[in-house]
């Protein structure tokens, strides 16, 4: 059987991922925080008919070598933590991370971690996620509160009407040394993995950590128009794939009906 047909499915299959990470890319295009994901791919094992340097009968050296490969497979889905870019909402309870780091949000039993900072209140005034998972440490609103300042450092400063401080909280970022080993969990949330290592909690500003700033949030770093040629790449390739399985399976028609 012709090699060529298996190889041709691989690059296909990998394709049709290729496809499918991109499409969630676009269909996030609008979502705060969001960070696209790429699709890694390498190359499979090769059917080596000789090696390069082997000694020739004749005493030379041959040069290259024949390798045959077989195909192609995905090595992982990679999630791409550059900066979104940055809008002005106007809502005081909207946070924004300039810089490296995830706000730490407590999600069940758990802590999770997230970019998104389109924060809201609770019942009990607490600050929360739309899902209502709480801000952590917990921070709570005063009801008499009409103003709300956030500083580069996290210093969150709670004003009443006539500008009387009412609290003082700390926001803290928390950052990885592998955010692309952090496990997505959907609801803009991530789960620590040994491959992202440990959570590491700090002063915004500190070590590395982003600043924080309210009344911005942080869009999706997702460029539609890359996405888009990303598209057309991977239906070229995946029509060339089959056109290769085509191609076999003539050889191998032609080849059949030698005995007729």
């Amino acid at each position: 059987m012709m090699r060529s047909l298996y190889s041709a499915a691989t690059g296909m299959s990998a394709q049709q991922t290729q496809t499918d990470v991109t499409a969630n890319n676009l269909a996030n295009s609008s979502t705060t925080g969001f960070k696209r994901s790429r699709a890694n791919f390498e190359d499979l094992m090769y059917r080596t008919l000789l090696i390069a340097g082997q000694t020739t009968p004749g005493g030379g050296q041959v040069p290259t070598g024949i390798q045959i490969g077989m195909g192609v497979k995905p090595a992982g889905v990679q999630k791409i933590f550059t900066q979104g870019d940055y809008v002005e909402t106007g809502n005081q309870l909207d946070f924004a991370i300039q810089g490296g780091g995830f706000f730490r949000v407590t999600h069940g039993d758990e802590d999770l971690y997230t970019r998104a900072g389109d924060f809201t209140l609770d019942s009990e005034g607490f600050i929360t996620t739309p899902t209502g998972d709480r801000l952590q440490p917990e921070i709570a609103i005063p009801v008499e509160a009409t103003t709300i300042s956030l500083q580069d450092d996290g210093t969150l400063t709670v004003f009443s009407a006539d500008e009387e401080i009412l609290a003082t909280e700390n926001i803290l970022v928390t950052t990885f040394i592998n955010p692309a080993g952090l496990f997505a969990v959907g609801n803009n949330l991530f789960r620590p993995t040994e491959g992202s290592g440990d959570a590491v909690e700090l002063t915004p500003g500190e070590e590395g950590a982003g600043t924080t700033v309210n009344n911005y949030l942080e869009l999706s770093n997702v460029s539609v128009v890359e996405e888009m040629v990303s598209l057309i790449v991977s239906q070229r390739a995946y029509e060339a794939n089959s056109k290769s399985i085509q191609t076999a399976d003539s050889m191998l028609s032609t080849a059949n009906g030698l005995k007729r």
